[in-house]
């Protein structure tokens, strides 16, 4: 079935630009999108999606009220939710293999959702920027495409991405919008940022560098978080980086040198010696299991041992 804007088929995109220049509205809703300030979230009720990452649940959901992520530049935020169930996925796409990502977002949703339930498929894509190399605008064009596979009848209602999320501040371009939250009661989404992006941050983002593919990090009927089992290879050739000045790590290990967020490098330098300190990850999941964290009392997600 086609990808959708107000009812009507969109039709094969060759340009973001082409696209909003057919539907006009697109255009005015991402300006209005990336008008508003970003809401800070509070790691109680947030479940964070890092990138190469998706989550999905309902609004029946005592643990997650929000699902959120962030530090996005080249890389697209993509919201699919069901308008009859309200069932919610969160998706932080880098471009790594969307043909086959894409798939799983949608089963996500539909799975959780009761077919007898009226209601329709909703997409939000938000992300990217007029970047020197395309990389957004490639992305871009490859998520709808994607989405334009998919069987199901998938209405796009937020499209702010590439050059609808892009501005130049000193002669260079960046991204306005580099994180979102969706409400997973009300299907709201927002633009957001998060002071914390955890649990098991150095670990997640540590999969994700060494060529993790696209993984889903929740169980919504169990309320958990659940993270790997991961592999990598053990590569002390790493170390080097860590002297490295700032500037040379973007460079080399950015997609947007100029665009990255203040504490992209920090980022980068602790998930580094997070591999050097773990060379093998098979410490970190005692008897091949996952990790799984669940919501305390306090509202914090805790590391629970397998039930």
């Amino acid at each position: 079935m086609p990808l959708l804007v107000q009812n009507r088929r969109v039709e094969r995109v060759t340009s973001t630009t082409d696209l909003f220049l057919r539907y006009s509205h697109l255009k005015e809703n991402a300006k209005e999108f990336r008008s508003r300030p970003a809401l800070t979230v509070e790691p109680k009720r947030l479940l964070y999606v890092q990138q190469r990452e998706f989550a999905a649940t309902t609004p029946a959901d005592s643990s997650v009220s929000v699902i959120g992520s962030g530090d996005a530049t080249t890389c697209h935020l993509v919201v699919l939710r069901h308008t009859g169930s309200g069932a919610t996925c969160l998706a932080h796409c880098d471009g790594s293999s969307t043909f086959t990502e894409v798939p799983l977002l949608v089963n996500a949703v539909t799975s959780l959702s009761n077919p007898a339930k009226e209601g329709r498929l909703e997409l939000h894509l938000v992300g990217g920027f007029d970047d020197d190399s395309k990389t957004s605008h490639t992305l871009s064009l490859t998520i709808l495409a994607a989405f334009q596979k998919q069987k199901d009848e998938i209405h796009l209602e937020t499209c702010c991405i590439t050059d609808m999320n892009d501005v130049v501040t000193d002669g260079i371009h960046r991204p306005i919008v580099y994180g979102i939250g969706v409400n997973v009661k009300t299907g709201e989404v927002f633009p957001a940022s998060f002071p914390q992006r955890g649990p098991a941050e150095d670990l997640r983002s540590a999969r994700t560098f060494t060529g993790g593919e696209m993984a889903e990090v929740y169980d919504s009927s169990k309320e958990q978080i659940k993270i790997g089992p991961c592999r990598w290879t053990p590569n002390r050739d790493i170390a080097f980086w860590l002297s490295e000045d700032d500037n040379t790590i973007l460079q080399f290990l950015s997609t947007s040198p100029y665009a990255e967020p203040p504490h992209f490098v920090q980022h980068i330098k602790s998930t580094i010696q997070f591999l050097l300190d773990h060379p093998s990850a098979d410490s970190l999941f005692p008897g091949g299991q996952p990790q799984l964290f669940q919501r305390s009392e306090q509202g914090e997600w805790e590391r629970v041992s397998q039930q």
